[in-house]
């Protein structure tokens, strides 16, 4: 008998097919059998899963006499499974890799539940993921299992069978079967979450649901649309068999209005000509379910009824119409209006500008930007506390939007891009300090000194380097930016590997400052309760081992994600372990979940989360050369280095001077944490050389020594001596390597090698 017992109808999905039935058969738990069920589909369904059979024993295939649809078909695999769960998935869609495995996970920790109950991706057809925006129905957080009584909102999420996996038992108990028609998964679904005894959830993303361009059957204009009546009429029914399920019938009431108005508002469903029919029997549904005495007529359930509810409670097809097409013509006449206020209000503030630029320069005035408009940061925000520090006649301003969570430290004013005082802040202040274009309408007047942080050591190629790697340029404007080098007065370097590529890769006038880093200062000058406050800030527990997985974009992919599976890696790791999870700001659609997993991505200071942190785990990130300099022990995750290599180009091989043990596969990483590589001496000699070779000036006076040449005009011996690498104390890790228990991960199967330097 298998854990589970995977059905799979199929009919016109040639095209999906093999994606799908390949994302089952691969699943790293392989206790399963997959019951492919050809509905007397026209294409080649039938041939693909018999070509399954033959290759793997673990595939049942079903070949029906008729097309009877999605509900029969999966009956027909009910009827031939012998699971301990049922888990459905439809033909065009797929299983997330390790999605069994952390389901039977779940099954086992909340003692085998009869609904398990977990998340999805839509997965659009041009490459765009969008996570399911209920997803915090599913959290794990309270007591597992519950009844529905308990976490009520679940009845929120998408009706639909297969983000769930079912008891086979319960379903058997309860002669839980699918009708025929369009939307058969109303009618079983609501009477499985009300009927189980034992309910839990999964906060982690399982099925890819694919949303087709053309060939989705909701998406087909017809008349059977009007199977949705008949759909909750069996609903109703069911309640009225099970009348100790009564109190549920307010909220099937208003889910039932709310389904209707969907399929209503839909242009794509219903045919013109049926939708003034379609309203008129969505008001007799409407009288027919609801309660009787139901305050202001909403069902039984109190409150406001909500417009839409009215709508279809009185039939009111050509009110809605004449509602949809004035908000329609209000959103039109609202964007006109407001592209003229935008052109009149970029007209006078470039008049403003050039009033501006005819006043004279305030030498006692500096702006900052990092990363364009995010606030206080990065090196732009060392060098803003240097100045304040070492310069205080000099009035510093930040350039950042409104809404920036991290405000500018002290009394430091802010400006908003395209505002008259940011105009006037960068046509009137001596000094200009930013780490990526301040803007390129910027007119850099004589007497202006604009200081450029080389933001990070470079990995990948940056530049006119660029030039050559066309999926890393995209849609660069080299005349652009060298017309930008050409504002640079200084550069910012860490190193001298930074100076040299980036005197050849932005050929400019610039003098370049090798000095360090001013944003790693604070990795010198920060205090283990600093550490503490970070680490309880993020809900680090106490005595629990961080893993920082910081990894960078892939400029050969079109969709942007973790290369891990973070979910498993955390689960593997075991309970001392916790990752904080920094995605790439070019990261695109859900991130990973999980009890031991706290995402980080949104915290405005890059270095605070390191400091907080134990270990790094990255694969490209310049995130490396930084960490270093804390002396903590660092894993590269190097799966796909050619690729990398060629799409985004490399400096150097990073594999042959790598910061600590380099690994190709999760099960690699996996091993290198249960064997204690991590943090051995081998790692702590890769970590020597690499800071020796990239860290010599980060010190923790890079920004003293960047403000004393810039704006004091020392030079040579009057700045600050570099302290020597063997006599700098960065902060310790709140969890020393010796506390990190070696036996808690477990083993992964098979023989592993891992490259600690190849």
């Amino acid at each position: 008998m298998p854990r589970f017992s995977v059905i799979v109808p199929a009919y016109e999905v040639q095209a999906y097919l093999h994606a799908c039935l390949e994302s089952v058969l691969t699943q790293s738990y392989p206790d399963l059998e997959v019951i492919a069920v050809d509905d007397r589909s026209p294409d080649a369904c039938g041939e693909i899963i018999d070509e399954f059979a033959r290759r793997d024993a673990r595939v049942r295939p079903v070949h029906l006499p008729e097309n009877g649809g999605l509900g029969p078909a999966r009956n027909a695999g009910l009827a031939r499974a012998t699971g301990d769960y049922l888990v459905f998935l439809d033909g065009d869609d797929t299983l997330a890799p390790d999605a069994l495995r952390a389901i039977a996970d779940r099954l086992e920790e909340t003692g085998d539940p009869d609904v398990l109950v977990y998340d999805y991706t839509r997965t659009f057809w041009s490459g765009e993921t969008v996570r399911n925006q209920a997803a915090a129905q599913l959290t794990e957080q309270g007591p597992a299992p519950f009844r529905l009584a308990d976490r009520p909102g679940l009845l929120r999420l998408l009706m639909v069978a297969w983000n769930k996996a079912y008891k086979r038992e319960f379903v058997e108990r309860e002669a839980l079967a699918f009708p025929p028609g369009y939307y058969e998964d109303t009618p079983w679904t609501f009477p499985a979450l009300m009927a189980a005894e034992s309910l839990a959830t999964l906060d982690r993303v399982c099925v890819h649901y694919r949303q087709r361009r053309r060939g989705n059957i909701l998406g087909t204009t017809s008349r059977r649309h009007f199977d949705v009546f008949e759909q909750y009429d069996r609903v109703f029914a069911y309640l009225e068999r099970h009348p100790e399920l009564a109190c549920w019938r307010p909220v099937l009431f208003r889910r039932m209005v709310d389904h209707l108005i969907v399929v209503f508002s839909r242009r794509d469903r219903l045919p013109r000509e049926a939708r003034a029919e379609f309203l008129r029997k969505a008001r007799a549904y409407y009288r027919r379910y609801r309660v009787p005495g139901g305050p202001g007529g909403t069902g039984g359930t109190g409150g406001r009824v909500p417009l839409r509810h009215a709508l279809v409670r009185w039939g009111l097809h050509r009110t809605y119409r004449a509602l949809r097409l004035a908000s329609a013509a209000h959103r039109r006449t609202g964007k006109l209006a407001a592209r003229l206020l935008r052109a009149v209000r970029a007209g006078g503030l470039r008049l403003h500008y050039r009033f501006q630029r005819c006043l004279p320069l305030r030498a006692d005035r500096a702006v900052f930007s990092a990363a364009g408009d995010r606030g206080h940061g990065c090196d732009p925000g060392a060098l803003e506390e240097a100045f304040r520090a070492l310069a205080p006649h000099i009035r510093t301003t930040w350039v950042a939007r409104p809404g920036h969570r991290h405000p500018a430290p002290g009394a430091a004013p802010r400006v908003s891009p395209d505002t008259a005082a940011y105009f006037t802040a960068l046509a009137r202040s001596k000094y200009l300090v930013d780490d990526a274009d301040l803007d390129r309408r910027l007119v850099k007047r004589p007497g202006q000194i604009l200081v450029r942080a080389g933001h990070g050591t470079p990995l990948r190629h940056r530049g006119l380097d660029l030039q050559e790697r066309p999926a890393a340029a995209r849609d660069t404007d080299f005349a652009a930016l060298l017309r930008g080098v050409d504002t640079w007065d200084y550069v910012l370097s860490a190193n001298r590997h930074s100076t040299l590529t980036f005197e050849r890769v932005f050929p400019g006038a610039y003098t370049t400052l090798e000095y360090g880093a001013p944003r790693n200062d604070v990795f010198q000058r920060a205090t283990p309760a600093d550490v503490a406050r970070l680490r309880e800030l993020f809900g680090v527990p106490g005595d629990a081992v961080a893993v920082l997985y910081a990894p960078t974009c892939r400029d050969h992919r079109r969709t942007q994600g973790p290369a891990l599976d973070v979910e498993r890696v955390a689960r593997r790791l075991g309970r001392r372990f916790v990752v904080l999870l920094r995605a790439h700001p070019r990261h695109t659609g859900p991130l990973p979940r999980g009890a031991r997993i706290i995402d980080v991505t949104g915290h405005p200071s890059v270095e605070d989360v390191c400091l907080a942190s134990d270990v790094l785990v990255t694969d490209y990130s310049s995130i490396m050369f930084d960490y270093a300099n804390l002396d903590r022990p660092i894993v590269v995750h190097a799966a796909d280095w050619e690729a990398f290599e060629a799409s985004s180009g490399a400096y150097f091989d990073l594999r042959d001077a790598p910061p600590g043990p380099v690994v190709r596969s999760e099960d690699e990483l996996i091993e290198v944490f249960a064997a204690g590589r991590w943090h051995d001496a081998r790692s702590a000699r890769l970590r020597l050389a690499f800071r020796e070779r990239f860290c010599p000036y980060d010190d923790g006076r890079a920004a003293e020594r960047v403000v004393r040449h810039v704006v004091l005009g020392e030079r040579g011996a009057d700045l600050p001596p570099v302290v020597p690498l063997a006599e700098r104390r960065p902060v310790p890790s709140a969890a020393a390597p010796a506390r990190a228990p070696q036996t808690t991960v477990p083993q992964p199967a098979g023989p592993l090698t891992v490259t600690d330097s190849l």
